[in-house]
């Protein structure tokens, strides 16, 4: 049995979590004291600061010694999540919010995303719900100011880009628009109650929900502009190499600074370019790794012809690879996913690809969705891209984490605040996918090098640009010689790093780790190393940081090596 006094405050720090993050609770599947989706007011940020520090306090009261090691990660984990709270909330981070690619707007877009209406009362709370979305964006809006009062600016690109991204939300009619999409995608349509919170939602929509949005935006470009910077770095601002030292720690979930990741970086670009040289040579352009990537980035037929082209080519390729999944994988997830577009204008400020996990409760299917752009999404780069954002990626991990019932719900749910770990794995499944059989041409397998270069090159191009104070001029450049992106996505993923500090650290570097722990199995277990047990050990974990995962992989490592041999087999 586990130690009672760790699991109550554990179950305590959930509830907390439920009612400070309510969006949280909502993808979980679990009941919310009140309609409220976010809670982002000064205020909100203070009060769940002083809970952390009374949490910790009774945290401090429980030992490490003689937990076992399931309970000693989440004494570990719990630990880390209060203090998270209280670090960020020393550096004001609540003041400087992430505005591009995914800023408070898309936040409210991926919350109707993710939901479903089942029926009248499911309508009638949805609506609910809808209508506290215009006070949240009056909170981030007050932020901002308060931010912007004490100095804090943001880099002109960053403004600009974000707010370009909300007006293209919010064009079109309010039926068209990603907050109606519960009602249009409800299979309870036709129910009475259902159409009539349907009629309420589009006036919510139009006389609410844009005005709140397209005062946002004229914020990003009016007031908020002011003294806007041409830099990049958020080290240019109060309290912000402070600011950059802390999220480096948060995303990376190491203790690594920022000298060393762009060490590291560095080192893998070196190691990658040496890789892509070789393959440049197998697809017959030896020794021209530019004019290869000339050659990928210029013929047509690595292009769909349209957005609906490329979204059934994806959708043939997600089961393909649902095929091969068993092989791998001895637990598999109960809930489903589908592929979808972006909405057009998201597609330019946003990545070629990104993955919406099904809610906890199974009440939606987990999303994969691709740009409008086809050019931003290449064919030799489809089985990459599947494998990390949908299966057996993102949707499926997640989807894996929720229906680990033995761990307490902080690990289970909280996906989105160990990026080292999610990432990391997504990153992993991409070389998978070369054992799994799934590239089928030396561009494919360049595909998969190039998205590995492209995380490596992170490292160097976000320390850069924060730490070392890079222009982005001198950013995208470096990306330039060094990928075979377009020159509109590699504009949009610098502005990224500029506008989400660290956030890109997470990917290459949660990689190499679970590679790492895959060479340590291999090495101890020989030929009793199996795929499937090994990566249902990573994947049964739920969320955590790189030293708990080398902790529990480890162990398990060890349980497998001891086992007899005909028991192991």
């Amino acid at each position: 049995m586990g130690d009672a006094r760790l699991a109550a405050l554990a179950e305590r720090f959930w509830r907390f979590e439920c009612r400070e993050t309510p969006l949280a609770a909502i993808l979980a599947g679990q009941p919310t004291e009140d309609e409220i989706v976010f809670r982002e007011s000064a205020a909100d940020h203070a009060r769940r600061d002083a809970g952390a520090t009374d949490m910790l306090d009774a945290l401090a009261a429980i030992p490490a010694e003689g937990l076992d090691d399931q309970d000693r990660a989440t004494r570990i984990l719990l630990e880390r999540e209060l203090r998270a709270i209280r670090d960020l909330y020393a550096v004001q981070a609540h003041l400087r919010p992430w505005l591009l690619p995914a800023g408070p707007d898309f936040n409210t877009v991926f919350f109707a995303n993710s939901s479903a209406i089942a029926d009248s009362a499911g309508a009638a709370l949805y609506l609910d719900r809808l209508s506290t979305i215009p006070a949240f964006m009056a909170d981030i809006r007050a932020n901002l100011a308060a931010g912007h009062a004490m100095g804090i600016r943001y880099p002109r690109a960053v403004l600009e880009g974000a707010a370009a991204n909300t007006r293209g939300m919010i064009a079109g009619d309010a039926e068209h628009l990603p907050w109606y999409g519960p009602f249009k995608r409800s299979a309870a349509g036709g129910q009475v109650g259902v159409q009539a919170a349907g009629e309420r939602a589009l006036t919510l929509i139009r006389d609410e929900i844009v005005p709140a949005m397209a005062g946002y935006a004229d914020d990003l470009t009016g007031a908020l502009s002011a003294g806007a910077r041409e830099s990049l770095s958020c080290c240019d601002t109060p309290g912000g190499r402070a600011y950059y030292e802390t999220f480096v720690r948060h995303f990376t979930t190491t203790g690594m600074t920022p000298d060393e990741v762009h060490a590291l970086g560095l080192d893998e670009v070196a190691r990658l370019e040496r890789a892509l040289d070789a393959l440049a040579a197998e697809a017959g352009h030896a020794g021209d790794i530019a004019g290869y990537r000339t050659f990928l980035t210029s013929d047509a037929q690595f292009v769909a012809e349209s957005p609906d082209a490329l979204r059934a080519t994806l959708e043939s390729l997600c089961k393909r690879i649902d095929k091969r999944i068993p092989a791998y994988f001895g637990r598999i997830p109960r809930i489903t996913y589908g592929v979808e577009t972006m909405p057009a204008a998201l597609s330019a400020n946003m990545p070629p690809a990104y993955a919406q996990p099904s809610p906890a409760d199974r009440s939606a299917p987990g999303i994969f969705w691709a740009s409008a752009i086809p050019a931003k999404c290449p064919s030799y780069m489809h089985v990459a891209l599947a494998v990390h954002e949908a299966w057996p990626g993102h949707l499926m991990h997640i989807a894996l984490m929720h229906e680990q019932d033995g761990l307490p719900e902080f690990r289970r749910h909280g996906a989105v605040k160990y990026t080292a770990c999610v990432e990391g794995w997504a990153l992993y499944c991409e070389g998978l996918a070369a054992e799994m059989g799934l590239y089928q041409t030396p561009h494919e397998h360049y595909g998969r090098l190039e998205m590995e270069m492209w995380r490596a090159v992170r490292l160097v191009v976000d320390t850069g640009i924060h730490w070392f104070g890079w222009s982005r001029d001198r950013a995208i450049a470096y990306m330039a010689e060094r990928l075979a992106l377009s020159a509109e996505t590699i504009a949009g993923e610098v502005d990224r790093y500029a506008a989400l500090p660290a956030q890109a650290l997470a990917y290459q570097i949660g990689n190499l780790r679970i590679r790492a722990l895959r060479a340590r199995a291999e090495a101890v277990l020989g030929d009793r190393f199996s795929h499937r047990g090994f990566h249902d050990a990573i994947t049964g974990v739920g969320a955590v940081t790189l030293p708990v995962l080398d902790d529990l992989i480890g162990a398990w490592i060890d349980r497998e090596a001891a086992m007899p041999q005909a028991a192991a087999a």
